[in-house]
């Protein structure tokens, strides 16, 4: 399979590192950003910003898109926003980064941890409405590595109990649900530019949301509390936070947004080329696309069978050997010290003793893929 960019000169060196990920840097990105740089400030300062939040809400389908420093800092915006406050509560997954669960613990809110399905690794809808209680007021739903959340049973229980949905599609940029946008669905949605992710501004995070409440006052919280159309300059007319993103990040951001069509594209043929590598081993499987979803495939992730007794702390200690970098599926958050506890959650953690995240950058080429897969077959077979 013929998986090579047409950008950048492949490297054929089999000895050179292997990263887990990494952007796609072409030269329309540098000279977007080259132009920021040189002539991005005075009259032009926010030029590249209002840019890419217009494409990026065209690209996903919300009618307001605003961009922030982190996508931690874009969920904290919508969540005060929707007016999370001390006291209430809100559910989310228990296998997901702590970006997701950080904001609503900032805001005196309390997470309430429930488990994902066996085979989407997603908050599990069941789970979710035997959770709520007269305190809660959202459910944060994470479109873990690409995969989608069983969008229409939350938005049922969402609907049901008079509660908001939150969708953390971080991980999730292009990723689709009946032919719907994620981060779409809910009161807002969030997405990261982690140098990590599909598309990049190496750091850097977007809010969007169909709401003009929730997107007006998100706005000017992220600019230190100043509403530019009322009041007077240097007067913030609430307390707010600065999580603005710069013109240079956005530069590369929206040469990334013009080019995200041919990334996703390489990610979903990067993804093709594990499952096809494996497809008649029984002893592994990897992140599903059900019919009518859209996997967009951020973070191969390969589960292994509890048969075939993979220590995956040994695997990753293998794979640095041979300069190859993965890492870990993410641990149960309520196992961390400074969450109570919730052993019922019993998929999380054994997903999370069998599971393993694998390279997957826009450059990478077939000789160092398998080169992954033959250390995993050999780990296999031990």
């Amino acid at each position: 399979m013929n998986i090579s960019t047409p950008y950048l000169k492949e490297n054929n060196n089999d000895e050179i590192y292997i990263p887990l990920a990494k952007p796609s840097i072409t030269k329309k990105e540098i000279a977007y950003v080259n132009e920021a740089m040189i002539k991005g400030w005075g009259e032009n300062k926010s030029k590249f910003i209002e840019k890419f939040e217009i494409t990026f809400a065209k690209k996903t389908g919300a009618k307001f898109a605003l961009a922030t420093s982190s996508c931690t800092g874009a969920l904290h915006l919508g969540l005060e926003s929707l007016g999370i406050k001390k006291g209430d509560e809100v559910i989310v997954p228990e296998s997901t980064w702590i970006a997701s669960v950080a904001p609503i613990v900032h805001l005196g809110a309390k997470p309430v941890f429930v488990d994902i399905l066996k085979d989407s690794w997603c908050i599990d809808p069941k789970l979710v409405e035997a959770a709520i209680t007269p305190k809660t007021r959202a459910i944060l739903c994470v479109h873990l590595y690409g995969n989608l959340c069983e969008l229409n049973e939350l938005i049922k229980i969402c609907q049901k109990f008079n509660i908001s949905l939150i969708e953390d599609s971080a991980e999730a940029f292009g990723s689709k649900y009946f032919n719907k946008h994620v981060g779409t669905f809910g009161s807002f949605g969030v997405f990261s530019f982690h140098g990590s992710k599909t598309i990049s501004t190496g750091e850097g995070g977007m809010l969007v949301t169909n709401d003009r409440k929730i997107y007006e006052k998100a706005k000017v919280l992220n600019n230190h509390g100043i509403n530019r159309n009322f009041d007077k300059q240097y007067c913030p007319s609430v307390l707010g936070y600065k999580f603005k993103i710069t013109n240079i990040q956005a530069a590369m951001g929206l040469a990334q947004i013009e080019r995200s069509k041919e990334i996703i594209q390489k990610k979903i043929k990067i993804m093709k080329f594990y499952k096809d590598y494996f497809y008649h081993n029984k002893f592994i499987s990897f992140n599903i696309e059900p019919y009518g979803y859209k996997n967009s495939f951020w973070m191969p992730t390969a589960v292994f069978s509890s048969f075939c007794k993979v220590s995956i702390p040994s695997l990753i200690n293998e794979f640095q050997i041979n300069n190859i970098d993965a890492r870990s599926f993410f641990c149960p958050l309520s196992s961390l010290k400074f969450f109570k506890e919730n052993k019922k959650n019993k998929i999380s953690r054994d997903i999370y003793s069998r599971a393993i995240n694998l390279p997957s950058f826009y450059d990478i080429n077939e000789n160092q893929l398998l080169k992954v897969c033959s250390i995993i077959e050999k780990t296999i077979q031990k």
